[in-house]
């Protein structure tokens, strides 16, 4: 075995050598140096005095409850989505160039989007109404109990549920 042994040859030459205690050694060494960092790790949270729901939240990353986005609805998210369409539509433009065809007009496409986004009110119930005439009347009760002359209870009902559809402009509540 020619090639065995110029292996060991090849070994010797390059000041490699076995060395058996640094390998019975090793392991111990890893297992060592593992407990050691563990432990600074848990000494490090311990002192550093944050609790865990302060982790994440500073100024390089951004991790909080509270939302970036604008509300739901506002005009704000509006433009948000309108902005985002657009680019999708730019996007699918530029695919439908690139295969040869007729790119789409993009208002157009826009425009239709968002149509089909706007959504009727939902109609109220008799439950509902009858649970917002109770709250009017009530609302009427402690109006003419402070001195305050009360409202009609059939104009201050369609009034709160135009308010609860999001179409009521604003006037004088209690």
């Amino acid at each position: 075995m020619p090639c065995a042994r110029g292996d060991r040859d090849l070994a010797g030459h390059l000041g490699v050598r076995h060395n058996l205690s640094m390998q019975h050694v090793f392991g111990t060494v890893v297992w060592v140096v593992c407990g050691v960092a563990v432990v600074v790790g848990l000494a490090g949270l311990f002192f550093s005095r944050k609790t865990w729901e302060e982790y994440g939240n500073n100024r390089l990353l951004l991790d909080t409850d509270e939302s970036r986005a604008p509300v739901a609805g506002s005009p704000a998210a509006r433009v948000e989505r309108d902005v985002e369409i657009r680019q999708l539509l730019d996007a699918r433009n530029d695919r439908r160039r690139r295969r040869g065809e007729s790119p789409i007009d993009v208002d157009r496409e826009l425009a239709r989007l968002t149509a089909a986004q706007i959504d009727p009110a939902p109609e109220i119930d008799a439950e509902l109404r009858a649970e917002i005439r109770d709250l009017v009347i009530a609302r009427n009760h402690r109006r003419v109990r402070t001195g305050r002359p009360p409202l009609d209870v059939s104009v201050e009902v369609q009034r709160q549920i135009e308010e609860l559809r999001g179409l009521s402009s604003t006037g004088d509540r209690d």
